[in-house]
């Protein structure tokens, strides 16, 4: 079977997803992506851009059995400029985020175009493939009450539509290596994720000083964004405040360096407000730290059978102080060896349905069914 897959945004973990799946895939596959920048102007334009290169594709002699693209695409507005040969094809969409409900830090900022832009490609696609049942439901629903908005010729039988050919497909990990023996000393804490303010970086370091200030030690480790965007000022006190603990600082230029990082965390935390799946808290228990999420958005679905009915829960609910003792107990755990109780790969064996040599043998079953 031959693949046509459309990316806009090629980079971060739309690149990795991509170039996983195709690279492990039975099927012969064809990449046109654009590079990771100005991700307004690529769904803006990305139509057009792709539509020209497939035209040109075909008139070379290319042909393809079905489309694959990213919620970045406005899978629509493409098909309605590709050449025709293109429109009976079958096509999935994967939905990483969506621009309804992913969060703004300014209410001004939000431009309702791209909501329309994700509803017209989930309309166009014969599959919608979305990283959690959390992400699915939270799109639609926030889709239902955004189109009960609009004035008049409100389209609300979209979201039937779109809910009708929407699956759960969560994303795929590479196997990181697992930590031979933990590092003696002080608990090793790990932060990875986008630095932005969707992750509540802020809760994480205050509640983080609160266990300082007990005299609690720990080493920590804050990797993830932070290249190429501007930094918030909490990024900035908290490398002052925790000088003495940092072990690592910033983006990982290499994979074998943030498979390293991973690897050594005894815990990985998140603070997040904001979190479609929670694809670097996944990685890190894969290496065998232990993870402290919040106990909502998509984590109790993604981690909520490794939760184990006895002994120290990887979910915590309050703010600041609720999360600070729950990580003193966690680095005391960590020290002494109590983390995962009988079983210090629990976490590991929970991931493994997340590994791509599990998940794309499936998938490549399931494109193939949509064959026309």
């Amino acid at each position: 079977m031959k693949i046509l897959a459309l990316e806009p945004y090629y980079g971060g973990s739309h690149r990795a997803f991509l170039d996983a799946w195709s690279s492990r895939s039975r099927h012969d596959w064809t990449l046109l992506t654009l590079p990771d920048t100005k991700w307004k102007w690529r769904m803006r334009h990305s139509a057009v851009t792709f539509a020209q290169q497939t035209a040109q594709a075909m008139a070379d002699g290319a042909s393809w059995d079905l489309v694959f693209c990213s919620d970045m695409l406005n899978l629509a507005e493409f098909l309605g400029l590709a050449p025709p040969a293109l429109h009976a094809l079958p096509a999935v969409a994967y939905f990483h985020e969506n621009q309804l409900t992913y969060p703004v830090e300014r209410p001004t900022d939000y431009d309702y175009h791209f909501a329309f832009s994700n509803m017209n490609t989930g309309l166009a696609a014969t599959r919608c493939w979305f990283n959690s049942a959390f992400h699915r439901d939270t799109f639609l629903d926030a889709l239902d009450v955004f189109l009960r908005r609009m004035p008049d010729c409100r389209p609300l039988a979209a979201v039937g539509a779109i809910r009708e050919r929407a699956d759960v497909r969560p994303p795929g990990i590479t196997l990181p290596a697992a930590r031979a023996a933990r590092t003696p000393g002080p608990a090793h804490l790990l932060w990875a994720a986008r630095w932005e303010f969707d992750k509540a970086p802020e809760r994480f370091f205050r509640a983080l000083e609160r266990v300082d200030d007990k005299g609690v030690p720990f080493r920590l480790s804050v990797v993830g964004g932070g290249r190429g965007r501007e930094i918030l000022p909490i990024f900035e006190w908290a490398r002052q405040r925790f000088a003495g603990q940092i072990v690592h600082w910033g983006y990982q230029e290499s994979r074998e360096d943030y498979e390293a990082v991973l690897a050594d965390a005894d815990l990985v935390v998140s603070t997040s407000d904001h979190e479609f799946f929670g694809l670097s808290v996944v990685e890190a228990i894969a290496a065998g730290a232990f993870p402290l999420v919040p106990r909502r958005l998509a984590y109790p679905e993604v981690l909520g059978d490794m939760d184990a009915p006895h002994g120290p829960s990887c979910f915590y609910t309050g703010g600041e102080g609720a999360l600070a003792r729950h990580l003193r107990d966690l680095i005391w755990r960590a020290e002494h060896g109590t983390l995962w109780g009988a079983d210090r790969w629990r976490g590991r064996k929970h991931v493994q349905q997340y590994v791509w040599e599990h998940l794309v043998p499936a998938w490549d079953d399931e494109v193939d069914s949509l064959r026309r």
